[in-house]
């Protein structure tokens, strides 16, 4: 099941696609909430809704909205891991631009967040002119949806409290990252995290390590990787991060982005206005962002 946000005709709406049409579970004011409701009810409670019929909900060609950030508003955490797999931890490295310590593959998990404003739809603009650095890097990577309250889960009940996984792309202004000594600054900047198309749920998806990540730029691909690739896995980052706080329903957690961004690049290969971005991972769709 693919959980949407849109805009038809200036308005918003939320649903789920259904073949080709979205089944529109809420519009207007309320429908910046109906997906965290529809996180919040559960798979199970989703399918229960669907076999009584939808409740006569309408429906809406997918070719005629406009598809938003699956949480265009979100009121919960975007959790962060940087330097979670292998080549990218050491081409990070090797850059100069590491201001985590000299640890190239780190030993625990790096853990930062992203400012909830910076989370824009699948085809938004990304406004590259916010970095005074012109420093604008591209990340692609997966992200793992909450869909239970966890605290201190053990990794092998993990999986029990994912509710789906989405495409993100965590930019970031790498002068900034580095001028702060810290991500959040270089990261956070507003429009910096697209997000979507859509929520696909854990069912649907099934054994996640087997999806792969794409990001070309300009039809460039620039990063080619597996899940199964990843220092520490979801379950592994699950555990760390829910042992000392608690995730709830509609956290998100961006589990890392492989080798190939543009820092890595000797010299680096920073995005300009107007560049393409465009983020696949296997069976979640992708991302197209124009560099503004």
């Amino acid at each position: 099941m693919k959980l949407v946000t849109f805009t038809k005709d200036g308005n918003m709406g939320a649903g789920y696609i259904d073949d080709d049409r979205i089944v529109v579970c809420a519009q207007g004011e309320g429908a910046d909430y109906a997906v965290r409701a529809l996180i919040d009810a559960g798979t199970s409670g989703i399918r229960d809704w669907q076999a009584k019929g939808d409740g006569g909900a309408p429906r809406v060609p997918v070719a005629d909205v406009t598809l938003l950030s699956p949480v265009p508003d979100p009121r919960r955490d975007i959790f962060c891991v940087g330097k979670n797999y292998f080549a990218h931890a050491k081409e990070f490295h090797s850059s100069g631009f590491d201001s985590s310590g000299k640890e190239a593959v780190p030993s625990a998990p790096i853990i930062f967040t992203k400012a909830t404003t910076s989370v824009v739809g699948p085809e938004a603009v990304v406004r590259g002119s916010l970095d005074p650095t012109g420093t604008v890097d591209y990340e692609g990577e997966l992200g793992v949806v909450i869909g239970t309250r966890a605290f201190q889960v053990r990794k092998d009940h993990a999986y029990n409290h994912v509710f789906g996984y989405v495409v993100i792309n965590d930019v970031t202004s790498r002068e900034l990252q580095r001028r702060h000594n810290q991500w959040v600054i270089g990261k956070g900047i507003d429009s910096f995290c697209p997000m979507g198309p859509y929520i696909v749920t854990a069912d649907e998806v099934g054994d996640v390590t087997k999806l792969r990540l794409e990001t070309e730029i300009n039809g460039e691909i620039r990063q080619n990787a597996s899940v199964a690739d990843l220092i520490f896995d979801i379950p592994t980052l699950i555990e760390t991060l829910s042992a000392t706080m608690t995730l709830l329903p509609g956290d998100i957690i961006a589990t890392g982005t492989p080798d190939g961004v543009g820092i890595g690049f000797n010299p680096p290969k920073y995005l300009a206005e107007g560049d393409h971005m465009t983020v696949r991972i296997t069976g979640l769709g992708e991302l197209h962002n124009v560099v503004g």
